[in-house]
């Protein structure tokens, strides 16, 4: 099957499977892909955590650097995925390869501008970033590392958005999976066989990150319907125009996550390492809990992005309803999971550290009371973005990490102390749902009147 077959194959696909089945066949991979790349993390956090306190809020300290990695991987990425998705739906195929090969390379290149900067400033970034005296030495050690796979990382982000939006999300999964595995597998080796320490879990990431690389690369070549052939790269204001108007909500909810964790690092500082350790540690299971979310709404994605440039509004309402509903039970089950056994899961992390697990058990608690809400946020916020609701997606995905979490987490510590940095998570959740609410209505309302005229149009085309 040749790549113009391939297309009006995944074209029919996308706008004639029922909603269920279509979701779900598209989310399962990406819930892999996103649980498989937290796991990236989790995994060092795990490890790292057995050689000490200081060593373990090292990788929280630079968690937030790799989240601007991230920041700019998914701008790019998600930008140019949203709108090779409508390319295709509006079956403008060539426009589409511009887009996604234009996108891909300029991550690269942004990698390896990140790459050199934080090698030369190594040192001040990691103090900007919250890291102790006592932390500083191993937060240095693993930064060196993570900062030389900065292209790959920034990149492959890039890889496994632009399958996801061409409806190719289990190729997205394959590339995703191997490497997340091969990090588990190597943690141990470079930490303990080789005495590596922090640097061994940096170096056993990076590797992991370029094999993955590797095989999404690959996976565009055999899989995708687009190949990233650089002379297809196209430096028009007008394409990175759009690709920046699409990604951009994605850049604001990554930098001020970056921001927001630096912010945390720096409250939690004056109550100790065992502070700084504790809320690394329940950041990292939340965002793990939150991939899963994440993963089954990026099955919505492209569903929504291909019906809405083919003018199939009334999928696009079914979709989002769909995963609102999924969602939100879903998540239910994880806050209840969470509730139980908060004290077990840190003690994963830090076990026989009593700071630590006191800390980390209420933190993990206070976030899971309000964790269901995040299903309608997060589909929301996924809808806006998608049908080119730019404004809108980035006052919302600024809200959690940014509008509500900065100034909750700069003033409570100082009236509650160590209970001020716990609480301001979850409050930051509880605004920013009361301020989708509204938002959510009127979008709904709009598409559902975008639907009515698409059928009255229909009728009157016909008769």
């Amino acid at each position: 099957m040749d790549a113009a077959e391939r297309q009006d194959a995944k074209y029919k696909q996308m706008i004639e499977t029922p909603i269920p089945k279509l979701v779900c066949t598209l989310a399962v991979p990406t819930i892999i892909s996103m649980l498989v790349t937290s796991i990236y993390n989790m995994a060092d956090t795990f490890f790292v955590g057995k050689i000490g306190t200081s060593a373990t809020g090292a990788v929280g300290v630079v968690f937030s650097l790799m989240a601007i990695f991230q920041a700019v991987g998914f701008t790019i990425g998600i930008g140019s995925g949203n709108l090779v998705s409508r390319l295709l739906g509006s079956r403008r195929r060539d426009e589409a390869e511009h887009v996604a090969c234009t996108g891909f390379y300029t991550a690269f290149a942004a990698g390896v501008v990140l790459m050199v900067l934080g090698l030369i400033f190594i040192d001040p970034l990691m103090r900007v970033l919250g890291a102790t005296e006592t932390i500083l030495p191993y937060a240095r050690a693993y930064a060196r590392y993570i900062l030389l796979g900065a292209p790959f990382i920034t990149s492959s982000f890039v890889l496994n958005n632009l399958l996801r939006f061409q409806g190719s999300a289990m190729y997205a999964m394959v590339g995703i999976t191997a490497g997340g595995v091969l990090n588990i597998a190597l943690d141990p080796i470079f930490i303990f066989g080789f005495g590596l320490e922090t640097a061994g879990a940096a170096i056993a990431t990076v590797l992991s990150q370029i094999v993955s690389f590797s095989i999404l690369l690959f996976q565009c070549w055999r899989g995708g319907n687009i190949r990233m052939d650089p002379r297809k790269v196209r430096l028009k204001w007008e394409i990175y125009h759009e690709v920046l108007r699409g990604g951009l909500p994605s850049f604001y909810r990554q930098v001020l996550a970056s921001i927001a964790t630096i912010c945390l690092n720096l409250a939690a500082g004056p109550f100790g390492d065992a502070a700084i350790a504790a809320m690394s540690i329940v950041s990292r299971v939340m965002m793990f809990a939150q991939s899963a979310l994440i993963g089954f709404g990026q099955g919505f994605q492209p569903v929504c992005g291909f019906n809405y440039g083919a003018g199939r509004y009334d999928r696009v309402r079914k979709a989002f309803w769909f995963c609102v509903k999924v969602a939100s039970v879903g998540l239910l089950l994880i806050a209840v999971a969470g509730e139980c056994f908060a004290p077990q899961v840190i003690g994963l992390f830090r076990k026989g550290d009593l700071a630590v697990t006191e800390i980390g058990t209420l933190a993990l608690r206070l976030q899971c009371i309000f964790f269901p809400l995040m299903g309608w946020t997060i589909c929301l916020n996924m809808l806006q973005q998608n049908i080119g609701k730019s404004k809108a997606a980035s006052i919302l995905s600024s809200a959690r990490q940014g509008l509500f979490f900065l100034p909750l987490i700069l003033t409570l510590p100082r009236f509650f102390g160590v209970l001020g940095v716990q609480l301001s998570q979850p409050f930051s959740d509880l605004c920013t749902f009361v301020l989708s609410v509204p938002m959510g209505i009127a979008l709904l309302r709009e598409l559902r009147e975008k639907d009515l005229l698409s059928r009255a149009q229909q009728r009157k085309d016909e008769g």
